[in-house]
Order: structure tokens, then sequence, then C-alpha cells
């Protein structure tokens, strides 16, 4: 997901991304997740290749490098996230495609960096969430790691490598120069945690979790999921005397909330979940918000969608694919009041554009014909 996500990214900002892949196209057009199957691209798929072009050639002919090296000889950006070894091997790696153009920004993604004893090992979401230490920053003592909701390392290291991209960009702006620009999912999601590894090692605290299932291990009661009357409320570390006169629980009013929420934490939890059950959850937040109390709901995607704010926003964008229909999707989450970000194409088909883009690079329609015929460049028309 890393990088089809960062080129995505790149694409909402109106960059041409042409997306190189196999003549029968890459492995995520045939895995579903969730079993979201479309009419011709699964939804997978979908959601993280719009505002690109397909060229799908055999990259381990001598034709079809030929074509990657034309297309990279006026290239701005390259963003590859083989496992390290794959690009050298398949002589796509920075030193040889900087030969070809000196300007080039290469990004490379890989699950632990490009050398070390993890070098050679797949970098999978849910692997490296465990490696992350995060699993162990919420919850019970008692509980079992808890994953994130969603692909989380696979998301941050998209961000990064995203970042990454432009921020050279801007380097050759001012200079002239391309570069090698490496990140990995590991550094990622160890640096998002900035606040939590550093109380760790710089504030020597140590990651402990309590009897009850608090949603940090380094913030103070309350904090969590509560159970309502009728559903749930999130409850983030109140001013203890305020949260006691809100919902009744006189022996808060005495506690000092930097001390006694944090040596009293599962008392103070525990008290605060007693008191939540007693009336629902809209009647809390109305009580809560009139007292100037951080609370919310706890939504399912459905409820998202439905928000007033998030349709407000235009959290998600919406347009008609070609062989998909209508799609609704999130869209890019940054608002430029001179440069816009839009949807002007849904995700391709594989080899959609491979004609379009050999034309651009100069090839014949008789070139062109014979490599589609022997199959080292595949083409799919909608």
């Amino acid at each position: 997901m890393a990088g089809p996500f960062a080129a995505q990214r790149l694409g909402d900002l109106g960059a041409d991304v042409v997306k190189v892949e196999p003549v029968g196209g890459e492995w995520q057009r045939r895995a579903a997740a969730g079993g979201a199957q479309g009419r011709r691209i699964n939804v997978s798929f979908l959601s993280l290749n719009r505002n690109k072009r397909s060229l799908a050639i055999d990259l381990k002919s001598g034709e079809g490098k030929g074509i990657l090296f034309d297309l990279v000889r006026n290239a701005d950006v390259f963003l590859q996230n083989y496992r390290p070894g794959v690009a050298e091997r398949l002589g796509v790696d920075y030193p040889s495609l900087a030969k070809i153009n000196p300007r080039l920004i290469y990004v490379s993604i890989s699950g632990y960096g490009s050398s070390g004893p993890y070098a050679n090992k797949p970098g999978q979401d849910l692997v490296l969430q465990g490696m992350s230490g995060a699993m162990l920053s919420a919850g019970r003592a008692t509980d079992p790691p808890a994953p994130a909701g969603q692909y989380l390392v696979d998301a941050v290291t998209a961000y990064v490598a995203f970042e990454g991209a432009l921020a050279a960009l801007f380097h050759r702006e001012r200079t002239g120069e391309g570069q090698f620009v490496e990140v990995n999912m590991l550094d990622a999601i160890a640096t998002i945690q900035m606040q939590e590894l550093s109380v760790f090692t710089a504030g020597h605290k140590p990651q402990r979790r309590s009897g009850e299932p608090h949603a940090h291990v380094y913030i103070r009661a309350p904090y969590g999921i509560f159970e309502t009357k009728d559903n749930y409320i999130v409850v983030a570390f109140p001013p203890l005397k305020k949260l006691g006169e809100v919902i009744g629980e006189p022996s808060f009013l005495q506690l000092e909330e930097e001390v006694d929420a944090w040596s009293k934490r599962d008392e103070v939890f525990a008290k605060t979940r007693e008191r939540l059950k007693e009336r629902t959850t809209a009647e809390w937040l109305d009580a809560f918000t009139k007292a100037d109390v951080w609370v919310g709901p706890v939504y399912g995607y459905a409820d998202l969608v439905a928000d007033p704010q998030v349709q407000h926003n235009g959290t998600f964008v919406e347009y008609d694919h070609p062989t998909e229909g209508h799609v609704k999707t999130p869209g890019f989450p940054i608002k430029f009041a001179k440069t816009p970000s839009a949807v002007y194409r849904g995700a391709p088909l594989a080899g959609e554009h491979s004609r379009e883009v050999l034309r651009e690079l100069g090839y014949a329609d008789e070139q062109i014909d014979e490599l589609i015929r022997t199959g080292r460049v595949g083409e799919t028309k909608p």
C-alpha cells in the first residue's frame, strides 16, 4: 500500500503519474480487501490508484527495460517499493537511473531499510505494528496486544515518502540536483510515536499498562472509551473537579489531577465508567459539551460518512469511473487556495495507457503493435 498511496498523493496534486506494472497487472489487482470485488477493478486497487496512467511492460525483457529508461529520461520522480536488492537485479537502482537522468528524484520504500540484519525481511503492516511497540500503549495489562483498526504503518510510510519526494523536488528547484531518498516502514512508525518514545527514552517512564482499559499508557485518567446507557462515548482526560461535578462523583472534587489521576488511575477510570452507564450517549454529550469537557461519540464508518462536519469539509470525493461506475472515496486532506487537488482519472486497467505513453515517448505505432503482440508490453481497453 505504501508505494501506490504515496504516488496517488502526487497524482492528486496534478503530477502525471505513470504506474509501471507487469503485463498482467500488479498483484493487488487480484487481492480484494474485505472481498470487495469490482466489475474489472477491485476496490482495494481502485482506492490507491486514481489519477494514474498504467503502462504494462515486461521489465525483465530488454525492450521493456528500454521503455522504462525512455520514461526515466524526462521524469521528475521515480518511486519504487521493491525489497532491497530487487531494483539492482532489474537494473533500475538509483545509480543506474541517475546516469540516464541526473536530475531524477529516486524514492525507495522498504520494510526495514536497505541494509542491516532485517533488510531482506518482508515489510508487512501488521508485522511492523507488532515491532513498533504501539500495541502495548493502550488497554489493560491483562489484555492481549491491540492492533490498529487500519493499515497504519503502510499509510504513515506513504505520507513520509510523499513528503520526501516533495522536499527533494524543492531542493532540486533551488540547486538543480536530483537525489536518492530512502524511506522505510520501521523508521516511519517509530518516528510517528515521537512523544511516546521520548517519554520512554528521555523521560525514563516505563510503558506500563494498568488494570483498566486506558486508551494510552502515558495519559492520565480518565482517558478511554466508556459504555453509556445505550452506546459508547470517548472521554479525554477532563479536569477532575469539573468531571466530578458533571457526573455526580464527589470523590473527584478532592483529587489533584496531575498527581492522583496517575497514582489512582484505575480507581478514577472505574468510577467514571460506572457513572457513565447511568445516562445515554446523547445526554452525556450534551452535558459534557456544556461543561467544556473533551468528549465525542464512537462512530462506525456509516456514522463517519454521514457526519455533518465530514460532509461540510468535503472529506470524501465522488466521481464516475468508466468501468466501476460511481465511486465515493476519501479525498486529499490538504486544501490549497491556488492549486487545489482534483480527481481527473480513476484507477486504470492494467496497461490501459501503454499505447498512449509509448507514443509520447516517440515509439511508432508499428513498434507498439509488435511489442504488444509479443507480450513485452501489455494493453487493456476499457
